[in-house]
């Protein structure tokens, strides 16, 4: 009797779970699901914890749950250090991993263009762990300043810089100005929190480049009505602590800096032996292999894939999924019939996208349709719920949403303090 054929899935992000979700209780096909987290993370909303809207099991299921109806499936909780893509293994620090099939969808990192000294100095938002520190910094700068009397210190410590005018950076904005207009300002005595200053700093001429001209327009309008201050055409030269410095402008004094402006790959695409582009991303092939190895595939943040129609993949949630379920036809397909290599390229299915801005406006781009305030906003509620992955983070997360929108009450704003307070504080 033939063996099975074992994949192994490094990652279990939209990509990783698509292709598991595909493989499970496939004959024939044993299925090894390698994470650094024992969790799946819904990264869409991931900014909302960093602003209190929702707390963190809101939107994180156990892998191990996720897949507990799937027999031939093991997920175990590790971080692949190392890849031999000719020897078929892969390692962690505590065990090599042999596989007959690889599928690599270990997601992206925030990329610092180089400059990776600015990591200490900086906040990213790719984890539940990066969003916890997001929100201690926030919360954590205005309880110090409600405690001082330096009126300096005061300033800084109310003051968000946020560098990246993509959707990230746009989302928090957004969300943090509008937070301190409607939840806030009745939560503190000592200060003014309509003085709360943020900042969303873009290197090019316009925030959410990927969307037409007129959304990006009306997002910094809306940004600034809000009371955001857009900063465009000024490019970070250097970061130091609680300081963001340019070469044409005065530098912004803010006790939260928060990078959204770059992504990379996983360092993991560097092992494969292949050309990479800056980000560290691989141009896979048309059935997402990489060239000179038919069993191992790419999925998700870690491609640089463009399509047979001649569409660049672009790095969403939707993407990796497809990317994902591609995938673990593929090898079904493969496994199946060996020594055969069907000719079925993957093609990318546009489902658009879309940026929150605030409360009762977003932008949504899907084809030659584009949709801005109300109704795109309502879009984009209904599209994230149908997306989150149980049924009960759908009906959580649909009640806080409600909750807060009637109540202007977001009830995530509790955070654990890890530093002491300040010295110049009220006697």
């Amino acid at each position: 009797m033939e063996e099975n054929k074992h994949v192994l899935i490094i990652g279990g992000g939209f990509a990783g779970l698509a292709c598991a979700k595909k493989l499970a209780n496939q004959p024939g096909i044993t299925v090894t699901l390698v994470d650094r987290e024992n969790h799946h993370l819904f990264q869409p909303l991931l900014y909302q914890v960093a602003t209190a809207a929702l707390a963190a099991p809101d939107i994180a299921r156990s892998l191990r749950q996720l897949m507990s109806k799937a027999a031939n499936v093991t997920v175990l909780m590790d971080e692949i250090t190392s890849i031999d893509p000719d020897q078929k293994q892969a390692a962690s620090k505590h065990r090599v991993y042999t596989y007959d099939y690889l599928v690599l969808a270990a997601g992206a990192q925030t990329s610092f263009f180089g400059n990776d000294q600015w990591a200490q100095h900086t906040l990213g938002l790719k984890s539940l762990d990066d969003a916890a520190d997001i929100r201690r910094s926030v919360f954590g700068a205005l309880e110090r300043a409600e405690l001082t009397d330096d009126l300096a210190e005061r300033k800084r410590l109310m003051t968000i810089a946020i560098v990246g005018g993509g959707p990230t950076g746009v989302e928090l904005a957004g969300a943090y100005s509008d937070l301190a207009k409607r939840a806030l300002k009745t939560n503190f005595r000592r200060l003014d929190i309509n003085k709360l200053r943020v900042v969303l700093v873009q290197s090019g001429d316009r925030i959410l480049k990927p969307f037409d001209p007129d959304q990006s327009e009306y997002t910094k309008e809306h940004l600034e009505a809000l009371g955001v201050e857009v900063v465009l055409g000024h490019r970070v030269t250097g970061v130091e602590k609680h300081t963001l410095l340019f070469d044409h402008a005065e530098p912004i004094y803010a006790e939260t800096l928060i990078w959204a402006a770059g992504v990379g790959a996983s360092p993991l695409t560097k092992m494969l032996g292949v050309e990479t582009d800056r980000g560290g991303r691989v141009a896979t092939c048309s059935d997402l292999t990489i060239p000179g190895y038919p069993y191992i595939f790419l999925a998700g943040d870690v491609t640089a894939h463009t399509d047979v129609k001649g569409v660049r993949v672009p790095g969403l949630a939707p993407a990796a999924s497809q990317m994902g379920q591609y995938i673990g036809n593929k090898i079904v397909a493969l496994s199946s019939a060996p020594g055969e290599h069907p000719e079925d390229p993957f093609v990318y299915h546009d489902k658009g996208m879309m940026a929150i801005i605030g409360k009762n406006a977003a932008v949504v781009k899907m084809g030659s349709m584009k949709l801005r305030g109300l109704i795109a906003w309502i879009a984009w509620l209904l599209i994230h719920l149908l997306f989150l992955i149980g049924f009960r983070s759908k009906l959580s997360v649909l009640i806080q949403w409600a909750w807060a929108y009637l109540k202007d009450k977001p009830g995530a704003r509790v955070f654990t303090s890890r530093a002491t307070p300040p010295t110049s504080v009220l006697e």
